[in-house]
């Protein structure tokens, strides 16, 4: 199995959400999160703010830890040859300063104010799916029931 460990931000503000359109080499782009990979020796509070410069160009600083969320992607769905187990870290972030652009030498084409009702149209990540769950329910274990994968949600 393999494992990762991330650390992803969801930044509301009235009524829309900040999204990243990651576009790999090769397959379909897909709506996420600002986030990714907390770094050897780096805390996942650190590497939040990181990713979320990295990717979009802006400054954040985060206002409160929401949840964690586990799960294991079976092979077939995770596109390799053993399951893959994702462990994310959701923050509730806070831009402050900076401008929206495409990550320098990077996977993540854009980012965009996306008003919450739209979300559900575009073809996204769980990830988005399992923050805006966090953000509106703010549950008291910081755990989030799982989100069913289905339509335009992708691993």
């Amino acid at each position: 199995m393999s494992f990762r460990l991330a650390a992803y931000a969801v930044c509301v503000e009235g009524g829309k959400v900040l999204l990243a359109r990651h576009a790999p080499p090769k397959g379909e782009s897909v709506w996420t999160l600002p986030g990714g990979r907390v770094e050897h020796a780096e805390d996942p509070f650190d590497a939040v703010i990181r990713e979320v410069a990295e990717e979009t160009g802006c400054d954040a600083v985060v206002e409160s830890l929401l949840g964690v969320d586990s799960r294991v992607i079976p092979a077939a769905e995770a596109r390799r040859r053993t399951e893959h187990q994702n462990v994310g870290i959701f923050y509730r972030v806070r831009i402050t300063g900076g401008q929206l652009r495409p990550e320098p030498n990077g996977e993540i084409a854009e980012s965009a104010w996306t008003p919450i009702p739209d979300v559900a149209h575009l073809r996204r990540s769980s990830l988005v799916d399992i923050g805006l769950a966090l953000a509106q329910t703010v549950p008291a274990t910081g755990h989030v029931a799982t989100v069913p994968v289905g339509g335009m949600i992708q691993h």
